[in-house]
């Protein structure tokens, strides 16, 4: 076995492993860090596999998605921070029936399906013509869509840090305990007077 056959398969491995925990855990901030290894390790095997535009878009898409996702749950769930435990899965019995149901028409259609083999040239620039392909003369509104998409989520934080999820911000803001009657769960925010303001809400 060569280093790269081993590093395939400990990519598939991790892969596969932290998609199967996305599931598994009970909090959505772990999930979202899990899914982002996940295709972490699949951008990885792309790269492997001499598809490095691929691969490296795989990864810097992912890390950024996942990681505001993860932010945004931090900072706006219901669910403290969450963390709390919740399920992860809804109709877990469909959702059981048709993952194995997609994984059998996956694995029948690789093992099955004879690959086309066309070699490139090496010395073509692929990610330049595959860049030209996608996006052609539309560089320019791709550019602007990122960067109006940017101000948007930056307008909707500051928007929405003036009244918090348990009232005003700057008035006390009580969260929900762990447990019921119990301690307020996360940080406990104090005033200037470095007096705790959990006891300020109701």
């Amino acid at each position: 076995m060569s280093a790269a056959d081993l590093a395939f398969a400990v990519l598939a491995s991790v892969a596969v492993l932290c998609g199967w925990r996305v599931f598994r855990t009970d909090s959505m901030v772990r999930a979202s860090f899990l899914l982002m290894l996940s295709f972490f390790a699949v951008g990885a095997i792309m790269l492997l596999l001499s598809a490095p535009y691929l691969g490296l878009a795989t990864i810097f898409m992912m890390a950024v998605e996942m990681m505001v996702m993860a932010l945004f749950m931090v900072a706006f769930m219901m669910n403290p921070a969450g963390l709390n435990p919740m399920s992860m899965v809804h109709q877990q019995r469909f959702a059981a029936l048709a993952g194995i149901a997609v994984f059998a028409g996956l694995s029948l259609a690789v093992l099955f399906s004879d690959l086309p083999e066309r070699p490139v040239d090496p010395a073509r620039p692929v990610i330049r013509d595959l860049g030209t392909e996608l996006l052609g003369p539309s560089m320019l509104s791709f550019e602007t869509a990122g960067l109006t998409l940017l101000a948007a989520m930056i307008g909707t934080v500051v928007l929405s840090s003036r009244n918090g999820r348990y009232g005003p911000a700057d008035a006390g803001a009580r969260p929900p305990g762990l447990e019921p009657g119990g301690e307020p769960a996360g940080r406990r925010p104090r005033n200037e007077q470095g007096e705790d303001r959990h006891g300020d809400a109701p």
